[in-house]
């Protein structure tokens, strides 16, 4: 099967239960054009985030995405705050990143297919399309 060539720029952000959901979105996602250094999963748990990541074509938001003070306050932050912090640093709103917070509290796992662009500070990108399953 061939995949497009042409440059994602939409982020888009969902939720899912388990490794096997990641990999069925991920591929889903690879399919339709996003690059799999684009493709990032988050956990409550870092264990968890590193088994799923290691497990499937997914990587985690790290120190080139998040930009190094960022990575560096993560170190200082509580879990919550540094969740919120990753999640903000590709582009989703703080409302978002707080009830996308509160999902990973309950064992879900957050995919984010990512446009490229990084966010600091209150910038967010307001195209995001959020996929949960209450919508």
């Amino acid at each position: 099967m061939s995949h497009p060539s042409h440059v994602i720029e939409q982020t888009k952000v969902l939720t899912v239960n388990n490794v096997l959901e990641v990999r069925e979105k991920l591929e889903e996602l690879v399919n339709e054009g996003y690059a799999k250094g684009n493709l990032f999963v988050i956990a409550h748990d870092e264990r968890r985030t590193d088994h799923i990541s290691e497990h499937t074509d997914a990587t985690k938001i790290g120190i080139l995405e998040e930009g190094p003070i960022t990575a560096i306050a993560n170190l200082f932050r509580s879990k919550g705050d540094e969740l919120r912090a990753k999640l903000r640093s590709v582009g989703i709103s703080e409302e978002h990143a707080e009830q996308l917070e509160r999902e990973l509290d309950k064992g879900l796992v957050v995919i984010v297919a990512w446009g490229g662009i990084s966010y600091h500070l209150n910038e967010y990108d307001p195209k995001i399309t959020y996929y949960w399953p209450w919508i």
